[in-house]
């Protein structure tokens, strides 16, 4: 079982988060000073209580997003993973799930984080299984923080597949409030690959500002793959006894060898908006794939 992660010393916030500014001030708005300042929202009628659903393409860091949150808000981190939470054996799955929300109730002010929100509250009307069905069914009674009290408690999740979620978990007082968290913009882009290259050597040639220009869709996973490529060829040259810095053919030849890798999903959402999405579910992923010529 997954235990309480202290804030840890080195701490993740957003001030040490590249890029993503736009986010980060949704972010501050919808969830942090919520949380912070219950009493202000309930001055003003304005709902604060339920849990925050980060949904987007992978890579592009809700986990990394969650963990600033928990640090901005001085409070205790929980992780939960499917491996945590669900087995083979019946009636386990749900205890497994109660008993991580007691502890974070114990352990208040706490931000209990689900990963893989998909996994762990398929869509009934799909589950292949009735054990599937009654995981969802306690999720939501805890949710619903029923015979318990879920005060200093702050739920987030991420999913990849928001539209596998059981749509009863999107209701209010749930996971009602739903953030995209898209791919990096240029800027985004750029700013990552100054602080990823901050401290190696590199030729004058090296123009970060195109670079990040040509990166159009890659996540910060993408990112980080393609810089370990470029600094292997620059070591295959170094090895061979012609030490030089990073270039820009080291970068030109390693993305010859790269592709953002969230372009499969940026195609599947496109469909689900097309599609799916006339219940104005998905208005923030539409506009971001009109703003990127995808739609």
């Amino acid at each position: 079982m997954q235990s309480i992660q202290q804030v840890p010393e080195e701490k993740v916030r957003f001030s040490s988060i590249v890029g993503m500014d736009e986010l980060k001030k949704t972010i501050r708005l919808k969830i942090i000073e919520p949380y912070l300042k219950p009493g202000l929202f309930a001055r003003f009628r304005a709902s604060s209580g339920g849990g925050i659903l980060l949904y987007g393409p992978p890579g592009c860091g809700k986990t990394m997003l969650a963990r600033a949150v928990a640090n901005e808000c001085q409070a205790d981190f929980v992780s939960v993973g499917i491996a945590d939470i669900l087995t083979m054996w019946m009636g386990e799955s749900e205890r497994n799930l109660a008993a991580m929300f007691d502890k974070a109730r114990a352990n208040a002010p706490c931000v209990l984080f689900f990963d893989e929100l998909d996994a762990l509250a398929y869509a009934r009307s799909k589950a292949p299984s009735s054990s599937a069905r009654t995981v969802v069914n306690e999720f939501l009674g805890q949710l619903d923080g029923v015979g318990r009290d879920n005060q200093g408690v702050l739920v987030l999740a991420a999913t990849n597949m928001p539209w596998d979620v059981d749509s009863a978990m999107k209701r209010p007082g749930r996971f009602s409030r739903q953030i995209f968290v898209p791919p990096p913009d240029a800027a985004a882009r750029q700013a990552m690959l100054q602080n990823k290259l901050l401290g190696l050597p590199q030729e004058p040639d090296l123009d970060l500002a195109g670079l990040a220009r040509r990166t159009a869709h890659f996540s910060g996973a993408d990112i980080d793959g393609l810089i370990e490529r470029a600094k292997e060829k620059a070591l295959a040259e170094a090895l061979d006894g012609s030490e030089r810095g990073l270039s820009s053919a080291d970068f030109e030849a390693a993305l010859s060898e790269t592709q953002a890798s969230t372009l499969d999903w940026l195609r599947t959402v496109r469909n689900v908006v097309k599609y799916a999405g006339e219940d104005g579910s998905y208005k923030d992923v539409e506009r971001y794939l009109r703003s990127e010529k995808l739609l």
